[in-house]
């Protein structure tokens, strides 16, 4: 299924913000929040056919909130890639584990996300 639809996910605005531009840009239609209670629910509401997550954020962290959205039945189809300044493999190897699909480490590369997202295309 062809991504169209982007959430991105992060409590920085700067972050929200530099990732929205790069993905608008490529002619995806972006939708944002900054909290992962926030994109839990905005993931059941909207169905994005991909989600941004960032991990260090007040309350339900990236980690977190992956896990929720790659547990619930109305949400487990959705792809997530793990954008973040963590840049250990033991948290590349965890967020794997929570259920995204990819993980990238910021600052990101606008190239390497597109790239990213064109072989969730598939």
């Amino acid at each position: 299924m062809p991504v169209k639809k982007v959430l991105v996910v992060d409590d920085s605005p700067t972050e929200r913000h530099a990732l929205s531009e790069i993905l608008r840009r490529a002619g995806y239609e972006v939708n944002t929040c900054d909290s992962g209670e926030e994109a839990v629910a905005q993931s059941k509401v909207l169905l994005p056919d991909l989600i941004l997550m960032d991990v260090v954020m007040p309350g339900l962290n990236g980690f977190q909130a992956t896990r929720v959205i790659a547990r619930d039945d109305a949400t487990k189809h959705i792809p997530v890639i793990i954008c973040t300044t963590k840049s250990q493999e033991t948290d590349k190897i965890w967020g794997l584990r929570q259920g995204a699909r990819d993980y990238i480490v910021k600052p990101i590369d606008a190239n390497d996300l597109l790239d990213k997202i064109a072989r969730l295309d598939g």
